[in-house]
């Protein structure tokens, strides 16, 4: 069908400790049991394919999240809130608590086994291990009561497209995945299905030097990326690690960077968003529609990325602070002198003390400011100058900086693996990672108020902000087997967002909304924008295929 058809459809219907303990926490994700096992059955394994664990370029986050595929022998209705607690409240719906995802469950025909084998052939799989590491989200304490019940491996866009025409022909679930680090439940499969596993398309399909672009395949790994880049004087400015998007305050967001895409729709058909203009004025903007989607409306099988030049030269700078209020006040003091700061970095003394425990260092547990200045030697010592100025007008203390590329590594690391550090403190907890975002005049407030209750309750909270954009992160560690603890950190989650909202803010600045945010969507954007955009998924998606039931709560209807 034609991409018009679609909208003709439209009109008449949306971290010595650090490394051990980061990869002894992949691993004991991977194969411990947990009570999902409980309800899984095992299958005719097949031979294992070695699955990727490592960060992906951060749009592949957005478009390959999964989640939430229904099928049935009927088209799945655009209108379901049969889901309901023992309130009546509908999962995704406003006021619920539940993390568990439910799901009926229908063997995948095996016609459909047979097609994707012909398209695959060994890049695919049914075993019981594979499938379970990719229905459970790492650092996601979101679960589902199923798994994958296939997982297939594309080296083409080719390919993609044949997978989703025979999974849209037969109406199963299309879960597409990338780098597993999604945080909101986003790559859960409640109904089985086909999980398509991006990682083995990971090229980088052309370099455009004088134009600063680069295409690739979503699979590539960012680190993979730079280092290609690196000879060419260039690179991709956004990290998509546990710190992910620390260069927004300068570089901007996901959004900003990606100039066009290749998208597999619903039905297989395969689009171009745009061409390699850095500016176009041509149509919808389709591109800005798939990021933001988060695999409900198409596959991407190919980014045109916005590059950087890399900076002459650099400063890292660190200081401390008696509150945290002078931390976020700094931060946007900062932001109002003009200064070009390329990141500002936000951690809570909490932060700092995980930050001790996991790597043993002696920094001062105090609230901690991070700066990145960039440009010419002289223009960065003069920012660094100027910064240190604000600071010690408020309360700032042990104002350092470094300028050697080791140095300066060793003080970002600091952050990138904040997450890690965390586990430190509570190595057999899960997370409840959450973020929001608020207008910049309104973080210092957020964060004190925020504080205040995260202070106050018996869970270890910790805070991280990039405090150059106004997005505040917090990591709940909690008792799994404890429903108590979990209900808590609930609370405190549903606190911050709610604050946020109050402030013309946003429940997600960052990590998307999966399943865990459907249910602030309707006090942020309105039930008309929800009717909306269930339009569109509608009119793209009438099988209703590509991860039904994200993004959208199942209350709202036509």
């Amino acid at each position: 069908m034609a991409f018009s058809s679609w909208f003709s459809r439209l009109r008449s219907s949306s971290k010595p400790v650090y490394n051990n303990l980061r990869f002894s926490f992949f691993n004991t994700h991977r194969t411990r049991s947990s009570e999902l096992a409980k309800v899984l059955t095992s299958e005719t394994k097949h031979t294992p394919i070695e699955s990727w664990a490592c960060s992906l370029l951060p749009v592949a986050l957005a478009f390959s999240a999964g989640s939430l595929a229904l099928y049935t022998q009927k088209n799945p209705s655009f209108c379901d809130a049969s889901d309901l607690d023992h309130r009546g409240v509908s999962f995704g719906g406003k006021g619920s608590t539940e993390y568990l995802v439910k799901g009926s469950h229908k063997d995948v025909p095996q016609e459909l086994l047979d097609e994707l084998e012909d398209i695959c052939r060994d890049n695919m799989t049914m075993d019981f291990d594979e499938r379970y590491f990719h229905g459970k989200p790492q650092n996601s304490f979101h679960k589902a009561v199923n798994i994958p019940d296939v997982v297939v491996f594309p080296r083409s866009a080719e390919e993609v497209s044949k997978i989703v025409k025979s999974c849209n022909k037969h109406k199963v679930p299309i879960v597409p995945y990338g780098g597993a680090t999604s945080i909101e439940g986003h790559t859960l499969s409640p109904h089985g299905g086909v999980c398509i596993d991006m990682t083995l398309m990971k090229s980088v399909k052309s370099l455009h030097v004088k134009d600063m672009d680069v295409v690739v395949e979503p699979g590539i790994g960012w680190m993979e990326l730079n280092e290609y880049l690196e000879p060419y004087g260039l690179f991709f400015p956004l990290d998509p690690g546990p710190g992910a998007t620390i260069g927004a305050c300068r570089y901007g967001t996901m959004r900003d960077n990606v100039i066009n895409l290749k998208v597999v729709l619903p039905n297989g058909d395969i689009v171009k968003t745009g061409s390699r203009a850095r500016k176009s004025a041509a149509g919808y903007d389709l591109a800005r529609l798939i990021i933001g989607s988060e695999g409900t409306l198409g596959v991407i099988t190919e980014v045109t990325l916005r590059l950087q030049k890399i900076p002459q030269y650099s400063v890292v700078a660190m200081c401390n602070f008696p509150t945290i209020k002078d931390a976020a006040d700094v931060a946007i003091a900062t932001m109002l002198s003009g200064i070009q700061v390329s990141r500002v970095e936000l951690l809570d003394e909490v932060q700092v003390k995980a930050v001790n425990i996991a790597n043993g260092k002696n920094l001062p547990e105090v609230p901690t400011l991070m700066f990145e200045f960039v440009g010419t030697e002289a223009y960065s010592h003069e920012q660094t100058q100027i910064v240190q100025k604000i600071a010690s007008e408020h309360n700032g203390s042990d104002f350092v900086f470094a300028e050697d590329p080791e140095a300066k590594n060793e003080l970002w690391k600091i952050r990138k693996e904040a997450l890690w550090a965390c586990f430190a403190m509570q190595p057999n907890f899960e997370a409840m990672i959450s973020d929001v975002c608020v207008p910049l005049s309104h973080l210092a407030e957020l964060i004190s108020r925020s504080k205040e209750e995260l202070d106050a309750s018996p869970l270890v909270c910790t805070v991280i902000a990039h405090a150059g954009d106004g997005n505040f992160h917090t990591v709940i560690l909690f008792d799994p087997s404890q429903e108590e603890q979990r209900r808590e950190a609930e609370r405190l989650n549903h606190f911050m967002v709610h604050t946020a909202l109050s402030m013309e803010g946003t429940c997600t600045g960052e990590h998307g909304v999966g399943t865990g945010k459907m249910k602030y969507l309707e006090k942020e954007l309105g039930i008309e924008a929800l009717r909306t955009m269930k339009s569109i998924k509608e009119a793209l998606d009438p099988n209703n295929i590509m991860n039904p039931g994200k993004i959208i709560p199942p209350h709202v209807c036509f």
